[in-house]
């Protein structure tokens, strides 16, 4: 594909008497009437009020202020061609950028997609924001992130309904999970809603939308959550789980990537939350973010057809851990 740089017609002109020396060679390289030539210079010569050519011996040569002119001129197309290139570059996705939005729990479930949108595109830097989940709707609609996923849908969808569009990913299924030191990590029955409420748990604090779907199950179930602590850091709270005695309430997905931890279903089962991708609905999408969201949907559907789920992930890399974990 040949790339055509716009560049002014009477640079392209100084360009080629520069090169050939000779009014008449130039024009013949060009392909346009020596007059047409020589008033295309005679207009540049007059805007910028100064003689660019001596035109007085046989060859026509630079003036000092011609020689200085178009060494800028040389630079500026060698700008615009490296600017064309860019282009087509961003374009086939050799290069570009892609800034996603998503809060703690959705980076956990979706950061493979993002490991194999940067092997399958490794020129395009990514940005990766964590943010609550309320505010990830906004910053899409007001372009500061091309891309959100969110845990759930985001609560004033219908308030921004002409500004995004979403796609759901898939539905996650949560259960309660418990770590090695907890005296039912070798339990397979579900637990009761009862059973639930008798158990000293480890949960994310109030600002997480995990955690208002767990307030709200507890409220319609009538039971009061015995919350032993509260944290606002995902990673706290895992660490805590695999190390000690409690128990919390996580995607089903998170618990299976976790050494040494076991999970244990919940009757009546929390309603499952969706996994959405938020994208603008009107104006420009880059060719990152399209690459992105295509490939999310790609993601998900190979996700649902993998390998059931299994009790304990079992996490060849930390087998020291957990068989530490498990004496």
């Amino acid at each position: 594909m040949i790339r055509r740089v716009i560049f002014p017609r009477s640079l392209q002109y100084l360009l080629a008497i520069a090169e050939h020396g000779s009014y008449t060679r130039a024009a013949e390289a060009l392909h346009v009437s020596q007059p047409t030539l020589s008033q295309q210079i005679k207009q540049l010569e007059e805007s910028l009020q100064s003689l660019l050519l001596d035109r007085s011996g046989r060859n026509v040569r630079l003036t000092a202020a011609g020689e200085i002119y178009l060494r800028h001129a040389r630079r500026a197309w060698g700008e615009l061609d490296a600017g064309t290139r860019a282009i087509h570059d961003v374009q086939d996705l050799s290069r570009g950028s892609l800034r996603l939005g998503w809060n703690p729990i959705t980076d956990y479930l979706a950061c493979s997609l993002l490991v194999k949108f940067n092997r399958l595109y490794p020129g395009i830097s990514v940005t990766t924001l964590e943010m609550p989940q309320d505010d990830i709707e906004a910053a899409v609609a007001d372009d500061r992130i091309d891309v959100g996923i969110a845990f759930s849908k985001p609560i004033s969808l219908d308030a921004r309904s002409n500004e995004i569009e979403t796609e759901m990913l898939f539905e996650e299924m949560h259960c309660l999970a418990v770590g090695n030191a907890h005296p039912y990590a070798d339990r397979h029955e579900p637990m009761s809603v009862e059973e639930l409420g008798k158990e000293s748990l480890v949960l994310l604090n109030t600002a997480f939308a995990l955690r208002c779907h767990v307030d709200q199950y507890c409220v319609e179930h009538n039971i009061a959550p015995r919350i032993a602590i509260e944290t606002n850091s995902l990673s706290v709270l895992l660490e805590m789980i695999q190390v000690g005695p409690l128990a919390t309430i996580l995607p089903s997905s998170i618990i299976r990537t976790q050494c040494g931890m076991h999970q244990i279903a919940i009757t009546p089962e929390l309603p499952r939350k969706a996994i959405t991708v938020i994208s603008r609905k009107e104006g420009y999408k880059s060719p990152a973010c399209l690459a992105f969201t295509a490939l999310a949907s790609d993601w998900a559907a190979t996700r649902a057809k993998e390998t059931p789920i299994r009790r304990m992930n079992p996490c060849p890399l930390s087998e020291g851990y957990c068989q530490k974990q498990n004496h």
